[in-house]
């Protein structure tokens, strides 16, 4: 599955969820979005939540966010570098992150970062539309 694709099916799953949650406060979907709620409540959200296991080593883990809003994406590339297409990287070189460099393609690899899983950052971006939020994310705007 591509970037694309998971973009797309997991922005739906986010929406169903958020259809429910059209009664709770803004503090309260935020709240509902911790891993361990999430793992009880949503199962099929993630893969890892079977397991019960985190995709960050945090503590205070939250999903809202669980695709970055800086985080951009070309399934076909962003550009070419030293011959390899890349096809992801992060608009604000968040320290935590790295890059993942193949044979032929260069990705972003987001697993030391935890910027967008933290409820502080959550609450300053925080939009009921998931969708809105992840605009930045999409293959058009490479900003």
């Amino acid at each position: 599955m591509g970037y694309s694709e998971w973009f797309e099916t997991h922005g739906k799953k986010h929406a169903a969820i958020m259809a429910k949650l059209t009664h709770l406060r803004d503090e309260e979907v935020i709240a509902y979005f911790r891993f361990e709620n999430m793992v009880e409540k949503e199962p099929d959200f993630c893969p890892l939540y079977k397991e019960n296991r985190k995709c960050h080593d945090i503590e205070e883990l939250n999903c809202y966010l669980c695709a970055c809003p800086n985080f951009r994406f070309d399934d076909n590339g962003l550009e070419t570098i030293d011959g390899k297409s890349l096809k992801s990287r992060c608009s604000i070189d968040s320290k935590e992150g790295s890059r993942f460099v193949g044979t032929d393609a260069i990705h972003q690899d987001c697993s030391g970062c935890l910027v967008p899983h933290r409820e502080s950052y959550i609450k300053e971006v925080f939009h009921r539309e998931w969708f809105t939020i992840m605009q930045k994310v999409k293959p058009t705007d490479q900003s």
